[in-house]
């Protein structure tokens, strides 16, 4: 399910400082494009914590929340399944069948396997 939460960006020398109200949380970017994919993070990564640690996520605000006249106010959506999935670093062993010869020559040439195909999964996946 997804929630949309509401974010005041306050414009600071650097970029932007993000402050998520209703999470009572922060962070920032370097630039608008980057504050917003930066608190979608810190929303997605404090709300699976709190799963993780039998809480409740609260419920996003409706309203705007207050801020100054030169902060903006942005509306950011996030679902936490989702998000869980794409970020479970969880390793699982899979068996994987390759050509004797392949596996003959990465050993020689001290290839990592498992490392080789999770970048070319990732190429080909994400």
């Amino acid at each position: 399910m997804i929630k949309v939460y509401p974010v005041v960006l306050t414009p600071v020398e650097t970029g932007y400082v993000v402050t998520v109200p209703d999470l009572d949380i922060n962070t920032q970017g370097n630039d608008l494009a980057d504050a917003i994919y930066m608190a979608r993070d810190a929303i997605g990564l404090w709300g699976i914590s709190e799963e993780d640690d039998g809480r409740a996520i609260p419920e996003p605000s409706a309203e705007e929340p207050v801020h100054g006249p030169q902060e903006l106010i942005s509306w950011v959506d996030i679902d936490f399944a989702r998000y869980r999935k794409a970020h479970d670093m969880t390793t699982m062993r899979i068996n994987v069948s390759v050509p004797k010869y392949l596996k003959v020559l990465g050993d020689e040439a001290g290839v990592n396997f498992s490392q080789e195909l999770q970048e070319r999964l990732k190429e080909k996946l994400c």
